[in-house]
């Protein structure tokens, strides 16, 4: 177990857990993605920030040359879509269950965003091939989805709205209305991840279809809108922390009449919350397999820092001041703990899909950035000043982490639906502890106690 090159990026005690669930294909898979981690992926990073432009205009219209270089290379080692599996997608997929890509997504998380991106498995595209997968027309997957799959264009989900709380997503109001054999729409939404990339072909939008209908989730839509369509207005990019992630960016946009044809519309009219349901189920889950990987490069990168005999103070390692040491321990328990929420999600995804893993997924997705917040923020003060600066991936790593506190529905949110899920176990209970308050009297009487309760 020891020589296999998981144990170098995750963990050897959850891997023993898990390796007999791997498939021949899985182990393969995994080890070629170790290795082209290491030789090839974490040197490229620094790499890549320094190829982005300083400046602000040519930012957003620079495909990164390393970033490129390494996607021809991923195709070429086969480390390409790996989130996409054939359980659920016959015809798209590849041989991985969601349980097998969950491992190889924390160990892509440990590169931040840029691995990802180089296997063809950064959001939002990773949810839009989904959606074109599971809903889309022959026609739509062929325009759109087989481009996505081959990594030659980007796409973005345009779903929250500036001036609505969008955590209920009945609330939104972007319109979308049939005239003829057209689709017009008309609508202000923000923070659309990816719209800003130069590759970004198109859009698919969630609106109000049927604002009238009785039924509160029959009434949205979701339609495809190609970037270029005359009336689509990239207003600003939203910045994070004051990161600003370029060049795909969290944009701010205008659909100022929008007029796109009806053979556009996804699934159907009124399928837009059935569409979102399939589409956030998955997406929320791949979150919180590469934050487990954030949280895990962060305490590396702590265990190295505070090791360092470069970086001494009052003639003391750094782990021998204060709680260093029992801040490194809390950091391994807690990420061992997330990461079996994570594993176990996985798995009932792959069981029962995600309708039948919405309390696993649910769970987790409130637990796990939370976790990976402490454990950054914990590597950061061992870095002192460097861990907030542009020096360390720590500061940019704490603020996308923070950000999925909020994404794919705030924490607030999915707390309320578990602890509702809960509660609606109560008469369940309640009737077996009747039962054996029952049986506990009849045994209290056959042998002549007195009980006191």
């Amino acid at each position: 177990m020891a020589s296999h090159p998981i144990v170098e990026l995750t963990s050897a005690s959850s891997w023993a857990m898990i390796e007999d669930k791997f498939s021949p294909y899985a182990k393969e898979t995994l080890a070629k993605l170790v290795k082209f981690m290491l030789d090839e992926v974490f040197p490229a990073i620094r790499v890549a920030h320094a190829q982005l432009p300083t400046d602000y205009d040519a930012r957003w219209k620079t495909i990164i040359p390393v970033v490129a270089d390494l996607k021809a290379r991923a195709k070429q080692l086969g480390l390409w879509n790996l989130f996409l599996s054939k359980v659920h997608y016959p015809k798209f997929g590849v041989p991985l269950t969601n349980l097998e890509y969950a491992v190889m997504a924390e160990v892509l998380g440990r590169g931040g965003s840029l691995a990802s991106e180089v296997v063809n498995c950064s959001a939002p595209d990773t949810g839009n091939m989904e959606v074109l997968a599971r809903y889309g027309s022959p026609e739509q997957q062929q325009k759109w989805l087989v481009p996505l799959l081959n990594g030659e264009i980007r796409s973005s989900f345009a779903m929250t709205e500036r001036f609505v709380s969008s955590s209920d997503a009945t609330n939104i109001r972007t319109s979308i209305r049939q005239e003829g054999n057209e689709i017009v729409i008309n609508g202000h939404k923000w923070w659309i991840s990816g719209a800003g990339d130069p590759r970004c072909a198109i859009h698919l939008v969630l609106g109000k279809s049927d604002p009238n209908s009785s039924d509160k989730y029959r009434q949205q839509s979701i339609v495809l809108v190609p970037a270029n369509a005359p009336g689509v207005k990239v207003i600003r990019p939203m910045k994070v922390f004051g990161y600003d992630d370029a060049p795909e960016g969290h944009c701010e946009i205008i659909y100022d009449n929008v007029r796109v044809p009806l053979s556009n519309l996804v699934l159907g009219w009124g399928k837009g919350f059935e569409i979102i349901q399939g589409r956030l189920g998955p997406g929320r889950i791949h979150h919180c397999m590469r934050s487990i990987g954030c949280a895990q490069m962060a305490l590396d990168l702590m265990i190295q820092r505070v090791t360092d005999p470069s970086r001494k103070t009052f003639g003391k390692y750094l782990y021998e001041h204060g709680t260093v040491i029992a801040d490194i321990a809390r950091s391994r328990a807690e990420i061992e703990g997330a990461r079996l929420l994570v594993l176990s999600a996985a798995q009932q995804i792959d069981k029962y899909q995600a309708k039948g893993a919405l309390k696993e997924i649910g769970i987790a997705k409130f637990v796990v950035p939370s976790m990976a917040l402490q454990v950054v923020d914990r590597a950061i003060q061992s870095f002192g000043a460097e861990g907030v600066s542009q020096d360390q991936m720590l500061a940019a790593t704490w603020a996308g982490l923070r950000t999925l506190r909020l994404a794919d529905g705030p924490d607030a949110v999915h707390i309320q639906q578990i602890g509702q899920r809960e509660l609606k176990r109560a008469p369940e209970i309640t009737k077996r502890n009747t039962e054996i308050k029952k049986k506990e009297k009849a045994l209290f009487e056959k042998y002549g106690i007195k009980a006191h309760l």
